[in-house]
């Protein structure tokens, strides 16, 4: 035996099984069995390789179907990491994988985000021809677009038809749903000529298509477009089902235009479609936006009357809103409410009247909500303290603000971008730079790479204080590191800076993005 693997004596075991099994054809057994051995995990790849390359080298026909099965087992109990080393392995044994193994391991790769380690996996296949489907293709597209890598994605499109295979109806839905998903930087031109595409070559758009569609349109405030696919949709005879009506009702409610997503919910009663509690949520949610608390009230009694249950979601919007607008007996009395109808409240509905409350500067109530909170076996959340860090720093308390952060780690809670901004703001306006300096250091240990926010809260800091030289460098510092400029930080320069007398040097590099709103 070479000393270089420590083989057990079980696992050259269960091989023996499995060949005779193979040699049988019992695969059914042999996947039985793989099932426990890959659960139990107690073998290593090295030595299932060292095994079949030794005992067995003559059978490589059978090796290479333990093998891919091998793989498949890891991958259907989510060992995804132990099913790429078993396939590198196998590939440096020479061993020969199918798409049967290949296949779900792209896919499980995709759902990982490991996109570098997928295409790996599919150039391998590709030069030991393996022979691909269209499955393989449609999982690479959508490995692509997830991590938004739509040129990659549509490359691949020509690609399909190279191998002599026939995009399908998910090839395009998958294609469309990346460009979608882009739509906020002008990318949904491209997936409305991925459905004309589609129909030119007579695959037929399904019910994904159109919504997928729709909702780019909408997210794209483009609410013409996405009517124009919706009445497209019921000509080539689909039936636009409760998500497509939601998807336009939020997309009119999101754009101020109630009255609209109420002739669409109307619509959809037309259809026999009965509105869920997510129709309900997003009109709620709609009327609340704009102050209507009468409507938005109404509409509750309305779900309640044809038996659509209110969700903790429906109540935290109302409530939301209510503590949003100062309104604060009116957002406790739905919280009474929500007991009363045996709907148990979450942390986001304490987290918004305890901002609500600090908000109406009354911290004593804020306070006792808290207690309430915690009284309930309901913990504090990241929301929570960068409420109470908020809060704190609005009052110039930023060194008990700061006490609320070492809380949090302690807790084990991760703090965000906004608990750390919060609080170099806070130094800021208190005109005590050092801290705020310090904080931003503590910040890039902890892992938060500064973004616009941060930058822009310390140039005006700078700036308040006369150091505009300083605030220049923090201005190239954040250009340097590729971060877009946005409408507050040509505020700041203009008035900070430029009106004070100031030129910034910036080397014409900010003024060529003047179009960022």
């Amino acid at each position: 035996m070479d000393h270089e693997y420590c083989v057990s004596h079980d696992t050259e075991m269960y091989l023996e099984v499995f060949h005779m099994l193979a040699g049988e054809k019992l695969y059914g057994e042999i996947r039985k069995l793989l099932n426990g051995f890959v659960k139990r995990g107690e073998y290593s790849n090295s030595e299932v390789f060292h095994i079949l390359s030794t005992k067995f080298a003559d059978f490589y026909g059978i090796n290479s179907v333990i093998v891919d099965m091998l793989v498949q087992t890891c991958v259907k109990n989510l060992k995804v990491g132990l099913a790429v080393e078993a396939v590198r392995r196998a590939w440096d044994y020479g061993f020969r994988l199918s798409i049967l193994s290949c296949n779900p391991l792209l896919s499980a790769l995709v759902d990982e985000r490991e996109t570098k380690v997928m295409e790996y996996v599919f150039k391998e296949m590709i030069r030991r021809r393996i022979k691909l489907d269209i499955t393989t293709f449609n999982t690479v597209i959508n490995g692509f677009c997830k991590v938004g890598q739509l040129q990659r994605a549509n490359d691949l499109l020509e690609d399909i038809k190279l191998w002599g295979l026939s995009p399908s109806v998910v090839t395009y839905n998958t294609l469309i749903d990346g460009y979608c998903k882009m739509a906020r930087v002008g990318r949904m031109y491209k997936a409305d000529a991925f459905l004309k595409e589609m129909v030119s070559m007579d695959i037929s758009p399904n019910e994904i298509t159109y919504n997928t569609l729709i909702d780019g349109f909408c997210k794209d405030q483009n609410l013409p477009s996405a009517l124009k696919v919706f009445k497209e949709m019921k000509c080539q005879g689909l039936k636009p089902n409760v998500v497509t009506y939601n998807t336009l009702i939020r997309g009119f409610c999101s754009d101020g235009k109630i009255d609209e997503a109420l002739e669409i919910r109307d619509d959809m009663s037309l259809q026999d479609l009965k509105p869920n509690i997510i129709t309900y949520n997003i009109l709620i949610n709609g009327y609340a936006k704009k102050g209507m608390f009468k409507e938005a009230r109404e509409l509750l009694e309305d779900a309640d009357r044809i038996g659509v249950i209110p969700s903790a979601v429906t109540f935290n919007t109302l409530i939301d809103a209510y503590c949003k607008a100062g309104m604060m007996d009116e957002a406790v009395a739905l919280l009474n409410l929500m007991l009363e109808r045996n709907i148990t409240p979450n942390v986001s509905t304490y987290n918004c009247l305890i901002g609500g409350f600090y908000k109406n500067e009354d911290f004593g109530a804020a306070d006792d909500i808290l207690k309430e909170m915690k009284s309930v076996g309901l913990q504090a959340d990241t929301v929570t303290y960068n409420i109470r860090i908020g809060a704190l720093c609005q009052k110039g308390n930023t060194r008990n603000a700061a006490k609320l952060l070492d809380q949090m780690l302690e807790m084990g809670l991760t703090p965000t971008h906004v608990t750390y901004n919060t609080l170099i703001d806070g130094y800021c306006t208190k005109g005590n730079l050092r801290d705020a300096m310090n904080m931003r250091l503590r910040m890039d240990k902890a892992g938060k790479r500064a973004n616009v926010v941060t930058y822009n809260v310390l140039i005006k800091g700078l700036c308040s204080k006369g150091k505009l030289q300083e605030a220049n460098k923090l201005l190239n510092e954040m250009l340097e590191k590729g971060l877009v400029p946005n409408r507050i930080t040509y505020d700041i320069i203009k008035e900070e800076m430029m009106e004070k007398g100031f030129s910034p040097d910036i080397d014409g590099h900010l003024y060529n993005q003047s179009s960022v709103s």
